[in-house]
C-alpha cells in the first residue's frame, strides 16, 4: 500500500473523504489480489509507463504487468459491474452498443478480406501509459487461430495480424508500433488519422 493510502482500506484510497464508505462497495468486493494492490495505491504514487517500457513489456510477453491508474481502475470496475447488471455481460454491451454487430457473428469473408468484418475503436479504459500513446482495439467478426498447446496465437494468425497492421498503420505512423492479439499501441500518432480509422469513435472513459 502506498504511503499516502496507509491506514485506509483499499476501497477508500483515491476517494474524497466525504465520499468514503465504511463498507466496501459491491463492485469492489470480489477483486483479485493484483487489483486490490493497485486500488490501494494513491494516484500520486502510480508509475506511468513510458513508450520504451511498453515496447519491452510486449516484447517480453508480460501483458499481465500492464495496469490502469488506480482511480481509473476503480471507475472501470464500477462501470463493468453496472454493465453486467444491465446487459448480462460486458461482451453483450460491446456487441450491441459499441460494435453494433448482430449475433451470431457471420464474417463475410476470410480473415482480413472484408472491411465490414473489422472495426477499429479506442480502448475504452486504457492502461496507465504516457499520454502520447494511443491505445486502440481492432475487433473482428472472424476468429484468430489459437495454438491449444500454448494458448497463444498461431504463427499464421500473427503473420495475418502483422500484415494487417502494416497495411493499416504502416504508411501513417513509424514502424515501431506494438501489437498483442488485437490491441494496437501507437506513439504520438496524428489525431486526424486516429479519428479517420475509428470513424470518430470516442472512448467511454471520456463519457462516464
Amino acid at each position: 500500500m502506498g504511503s499516502l493510502g496507509a491506514g485506509l482500506p483499499y476501497w477508500q484510497v483515491n476517494v474524497p473523504e466525504d465520499e468514503r464508505t465504511e463498507e466496501c462497495p459491491d463492485f469492489l468486493r470480489a477483486v483479485n489480489a493484483k487489483d486490490k494492490g493497485i486500488l490501494s495505491t494513491p494516484d500520486e504514487e502510480y508509475h506511468v509507463n513510458t513508450w520504451p517500457e511498453v515496447q519491452k513489456l510486449i516484447l517480453d510477453n508480460r501483458l499481465d504487468l500492464f495496469q490502469r491508474v488506480p482511480s481509473e481502475l476503480r471507475r472501470y470496475l464500477e462501470f463493468n459491474w453496472k454493465l453486467k447488471q444491465e446487459y448480462g455481460s460486458v461482451m453483450n454491451f460491446i456487441l450491441s452498443q459499441r460494435l453494433r454487430w448482430d449475433v451470431p457473428l457471420m464474417p463475410k469473408g476470410k480473415p482480413f478480406e472484408c472491411d465490414e468484418d473489422i472495426k477499429i475503436l479506442w480502448n475504452d479504459w486504457p492502461y496507465g501509459l504516457d499520454k502520447k500513446i494511443v491505445h486502440i482495439v481492432v475487433w473482428t467478426k472472424f476468429d484468430l487461430e489459437d495454438d491449444p498447446a500454448t494458448d497463444d496465437l498461431t504463427p499464421k494468425a500473427r503473420t495475418e495480424i502483422d500484415a494487417f497492421v502494416l497495411k493499416t498503420f504502416g504508411s501513417r505512423v513509424p514502424s515501431d508500433h506494438a501489437v498483442e492479439h488485437f490491441h494496437v499501441m501507437l506513439y504520438d500518432p496524428d489525431p486526424a488519422f486516429i479519428d479517420e480509422i475509428t470513424k470518430g469513435d470516442v472512448p467511454l472513459i471520456q463519457k462516464v
